[in-house]
């Protein structure tokens, strides 16, 4: 009986040593001050990778660290460069041994308030997320023992991992968590949509009237309109109707839709994940903000200009199985109706939706070495 009295003892002893220790690696260092815009929601930051300045810092340095890749070449920032809101501004990256991947790299920004990563949604966290290109073989094609290794043996580091988790033991998911840290800090909410939103100025005739499209329902004014596939209808009222997947605010309803691309897609999408054929290429909707910065688009980088993306709106697409309800216009003699003077206010609006004080902000350039 005393050997047992003993023995748990012992492992309530050993639990509160490890659940002290879980508390003070995991609160360890400053707390960063996030700077989330009064007309943004309040960010949900995991409870064991809180954001702190130690933890930013570190982020940062190996977000612009080409240790990461299997030729010390590349880095997160190959693809993901500030000048162009961190997108790279081709139709789908290369990577370190000439390879081109099949889609388009997605700007990476306000990733604290969503909630799947990659087009596909493959990810849920975004700790997760930054583990994967590493060992991707058409990315960085590294292994992340070889990325640990070189981290370790570099003098810079140690240090630097003990500042902002309590350790100088350099391995994977702690990488992960600082670069997760850094990329919560990369908010962008000072566009000119957003100080007008915030009463701080204005905007400009034809953006106003743009913005009076975007959050319109499309269709002729009073025109009874079924929603393809479903019971469902709406009414028209003479708008472009991009605020059903474009929700106000973040720019993105973090779902996925077909947006009728293609009749039959060549990329499965979200069904490679969800192996369901009702999310046969319907991918992940993308934020506007910056869009007129981070050209091309679509999930495969299929277009170049703004000019081309609203073409492929007003047009209707195509008719597909999994096109989403409101893509309502793929019938051959319907479309949009937009005329080119509509097009231009859109295409206003959406440019009032670059910050260039987030483009142009230095504390999310290359630091340069640690």
């Amino acid at each position: 009986r005393g050997h047992v009295l003993l023995m748990v003892g012992a492992v309530a002893v050993l639990f509160l040593a490890c659940t002290k220790e879980e508390a003070r690696i995991g609160s360890i260092g400053t707390p960063y001050p996030l700077r989330i815009p009064s007309n943004f929601p309040p960010m949900p930051v995991p409870a064991d990778n809180p954001v702190t300045k130690e933890g930013v810092r570190l982020g940062r340095y190996l977000f612009y660290e080409r240790k990461l890749s299997g030729n010390d070449h590349q880095r997160c920032a190959t693809c993901h460069s500030h000048s162009t809101a961190f997108t790279d501004g081709v139709s789908t990256s290369t990577g370190i041994d000439g390879v081109n991947g099949t889609r388009n790299a997605q700007p990476l920004i306000n990733l604290g308030w969503q909630e799947f990563f990659f087009w596909d949604g493959r990810s849920s966290t975004l700790e997760h997320q930054v583990l994967e290109p590493v060992r991707n073989p058409i990315e960085m094609h590294d292994t992340w023992p070889n990325v640990m290794a070189q981290l370790q043996a570099d003098p810079a580091y140690p240090p630097l991992f003990e500042a902002a988790f309590g350790t100088p033991h350099i391995d994977s998911i702690l990488v992960a968590k600082a670069i997760a840290q850094f990329l919560r800090t990369l908010i962008s909410g000072n566009s000119p949509y957003d100080k007008w939103k915030r009463g701080e100025g204005v905007l400009s005739a034809d953006a106003l009237a743009g913005y009076r499209l975007f959050t319109t329902e499309a269709g002729p004014f009073g025109e009874v309109i079924t929603l393809p596939g479903t019971n469902s209808t709406v009414v028209g009222q003479g708008g472009a109707d991009c605020s059903h997947c474009h929700t106000e605010g973040l720019f993105t309803d973090n779902g996925f839709h077909n947006n009728a691309l293609d009749e039959v897609p060549d990329d499965s999408g979200r069904a490679v994940v969800t192996q369901l054929a009702s999310d046969l290429g319907k991918f992940k909707v993308p934020t506007l903000r910056n869009i007129g910065l981070t050209r091309p688009y679509m999930h495969d980088g299929r277009f170049f200009s703004l000019d081309q993306v609203l073409e492929h709106y007003n047009s209707g697409g195509h008719a597909s199985a999994t096109a989403d309800p409101h893509m309502k216009f793929t019938a051959p003699d319907r479309t949009m109706g937009l005329t080119p003077e509509m097009r231009t206010q859109l295409k206003a609006f959406l440019e009032a939706l670059a910050d260039y004080d987030f483009v142009n902000d230095p504390e999310v350039r290359d630091p340069g070495p640690p």
